[in-house]
């Protein structure tokens, strides 16, 4: 047998993901199996989106496009950036991508030399540090707290930056936590990161699903931020694989040369396609579609406090409920498999998202009905 790269036994296993698995073949042998597991949204696109695929691909626009993307949608991301979140773009800097996996690869490539750390906080999305690795980088995770809203911090920054750190990947709104870094605290940890001419990678995936006030982009504080965004979340379209990268324009040269091998292009159809999420009448639906999420939000917080899943922030953003279940006396590997074989509630054992609190937390996913969440938290009851 081949020996393996050392690399591939760094890689972390994404819990979320065998749960899932685990609860399907529950399903098949005929359980009913509430998910609050995977994070992905139960609408799908809008008729609008599927129209405009249909008509592309009846017209045979299904050819290769340019390494970066189609140019109508690049300017149709960046009018978004301006309208949605203050950010005024040259359309230049918009490199359409398969999905925000494919920016992650794309900016790692670019960014990461072998051997960098790259500073995330704990909690974090587990994906983040392997494309870290797969570019031959260290991740190094962050204990963080609820104080911090479990976010990186600049004094984080100033306090374990070292000879061999590059820079940092945060993500606001946060993937357990559904937390967002505060509009100041942004602006003091990117400073501290440019005092130290290092690299800020900002996901802003969730951040047209926030809840409390108007978000604004990080590249309102710095041009010099690499921003990734996906059509997977805010627009739905989570099989589509359409992600983008917004990239300092020093940068976006170099990125679009290593775009045209790594992936020689995005699906060209659902580009055309995505073109229609801009249009009025289906933003109007996005934003009526982001008003249900928080009411989902705002059902569970109190229920939870309720059966002893204390919320120690409240989310703002995405679709998450991070939750301390140390009242339950189990930990959080432990906790997921009661609820998933006597509840039949599929949910995420923190353990996914970094040692500092993965015992003792839990990641709730509420993108699915509010019918389906009320059983859930019904028959959660009966378990703790």
């Amino acid at each position: 047998m081949p020996r393996l790269a050392h690399r591939s036994q760094d890689f972390l296993t994404f819990h979320a993901v065998e749960v899932f698995k685990e609860a399907q073949a529950l399903q098949a042998a005929g359980r009913d199996i509430v998910s609050l597991g995977i994070g992905e949204p139960d609408f799908t696109a809008p008729p609008q989106v599927v129209e405009a695929l249909d008509r592309a691909a009846r017209a045979g626009l299904s050819g290769y496009s340019a390494p970066a993307g189609l140019w109508s949608l690049r300017e149709a991301i960046a009018r978004f950036y301006a309208t949605k979140f203050g950010a005024e773009i040259d359309p230049a800097r918009v490199i359409v991508t398969s999905g925000a996996s494919g920016a992650l690869s794309l900016a790692c490539s670019v960014l990461v030399d072998a051997g960098a750390e790259v500073l995330m906080p704990d909690p974090s999305y587990p994906a983040n540090s392997n494309f870290i690795l797969a570019a031959g980088g260290r991740p190094r995770l962050i204990p963080s707290t609820a104080e911090k809203r479990f976010q990186l911090s600049a004094d984080d920054v100033r306090q374990h930056w070292t000879a061999q750190t590059r820079g940092v990947l945060i993500a606001s709104p946060s993937n357990p936590t559904g937390t967002s870094v505060t509009h100041e605290e942004m602006a003091t940890l990117l400073d501290a990161v440019r005092e130290r001419q290092g690299f800020a990678i900002v996901d802003e995936i969730y951040l047209g699903l926030s809840y409390e006030q108007d978000p604004r982009s990080a590249l309102t504080l710095d041009d010099n931020v690499i921003v990734i965004n996906s059509f997977s979340k805010y627009f739905h379209m989570t099989g589509w694989r359409l992600g983008w990268m917004i990239a300092p324009a020093h940068l976006a040269g170099e990125i679009e040369k290593i775009a045209a091998s790594l992936q020689i292009c995005a699906p060209t159809p659902g580009q055309y396609a995505a073109l229609a999420c801009f249009e009025p009448d289906t933003l109007k639906i996005y934003e009526h579609r982001r008003e249900a999420f928080k009411q989902r939000r705002d059902y569970l917080l109190p229920e939870f406090e309720r059966l002893g899943l204390h919320v120690p922030v409240k989310p703002d953003g995405a679709f998450y409920i991070y939750a301390d279940i140390s009242a339950q006396g189990v930990d959080s590997m432990t906790f997921a498999h009661r609820l998933l074989h006597e509840a039949g509630v599929a949910a995420v054992p923190g353990l996914d998202f970094g040692p500092a609190h993965g015992d003792r937390t839990m990641r709730f996913s509420y993108a699915t009905g509010l019918d389906r969440l009320e059983e859930a938290v019904r028959r959660i009851a009966q378990v703790v």
